[in-house]
């Protein structure tokens, strides 16, 4: 049985470390939820969970200003919760409703909101990472500040695309920041045997851009990461490549057993380096919060992600006439 690392002291407030407890578990109970939901056939199609990964979207969302961009791939409900995206409306889409963001004709892979300056999950493998540097380069020649995160995994770290976005990211100092979710598994090819390189991040040197690996199971170590991307950014010295070592602990998608893992592997990232129960531990340890406290908090998220599946069961199927809308021709 592996054991837990005794937490670091933080000096963090209470405040702060409340917001990523609550942001985080949130994301959990609405993935777990949204799994459920999968298995009793009220989600269609592919759905792709975040579960494990929530501390990388919280940690940057903590970096961000009004006017900042993020887009990602399918495995993008974390992301939407993280910016403030409504889960009432995200549950909708995800089952095909009139009440989600899309209309309930995006489903889990395709959902936007202007609102939010959240510009999709993608269903093409790495499509988002062009179209991120392309937002980034819109606010640089309106003369802005904004920042833009394009978010990606291991597996599209791979894609030609990426590296002609990071070439003109880097050749017109672009304000993106490239974060590479890297869990270790793409679709469910280890990284050992995809790929010869030590580091994803490493790849930005060819091109001339700054990176780093970071702990992305240490909410507080994305957000120091964060920072000083996004300052980078914010400078005009842009773009930024952070990858981010995280881990899921579902399969790739609902349909897949992950068989090419042992469940044992599981365990010890759950046991050792949990990022809800770091922050827990940060809580509980310095005294900032009791375990009826946080008890409270879990029943609230409960309670907010059961009305956010009533509703999307509640919610109508999109009439027919949704057909036409929204298309080019």
């Amino acid at each position: 049985m592996a054991t837990k690392k005794e937490p670091a002291k933080s000096n963090v407030s209470k405040d702060e470390l409340l917001h990523y407890y609550r942001e985080m578990l949130q994301i959990r109970r609405f993935e777990e939820k949204a799994g459920q939901l999968y298995g009793m056939g009220l989600i269609g199609g592919f759905c792709h969970l975040y579960i494990g990964q929530e501390a990388v979207v919280v940690g940057l969302e903590a970096c961000t200003k009004e006017g900042d961009k993020r887009l990602t791939s399918y495995r993008d409900h974390g992301h939407m919760l993280a910016c403030g995206m409504d889960p009432k409306g995200v549950m909708a889409e995800l089952t095909g409703r009139s009440g989600g963001y899309s209309k309930g004709k995006g489903g889990s892979m395709h959902m936007f909101s202007k609102a939010k300056h959240f510009y999709g999950g993608h269903g093409i493998v790495a499509a988002q990472v062009p179209l991120g540097a392309g937002l980034a380069f819109a606010d640089k020649y309106l003369g802005n500040d904004n920042v833009t995160f394009t978010y990606f995994g291991d597996g599209a770290a791979n894609q030609g695309q990426v590296y002609e976005a990071y070439n003109m990211a880097e050749l017109w100092n672009l304000p993106v920041v490239f974060v590479i979710e890297n869990n270790q598994y793409a679709m469910g090819t280890s990284v050992k045997r995809s790929t010869k390189s030590g580091t994803f991040y490493g790849r930005g040197l060819a091109y001339g851009i700054k990176g780093e690996a970071v702990d992305g199971m240490d909410v507080l170590a994305v957000k120091a990461a964060g920072e000083k991307a996004v300052a980078v950014c914010r400078a005009g010295e842009g773009p930024y490549i952070l990858e981010m070592m995280t881990y899921r602990y579902r399969g790739h998608s609902m349909s897949d057993p992950a068989k090419y893992r042992t469940r044992e592997e599981v365990e010890k990232i759950k046991t050792e380096k949990d990022a809800i129960e770091h922050v827990r531990d940060l809580l509980v340890n310095a005294g900032l919060a009791s375990d009826e406290e946080l008890k409270a908090i879990d029943k609230e998220i409960k309670d907010v992600v059961n009305a956010s599946a009533e509703f999307a069961k509640e919610s109508p199927e999109p009439d027919l006439s949704e057909l036409w809308t929204d298309i080019y021709a």
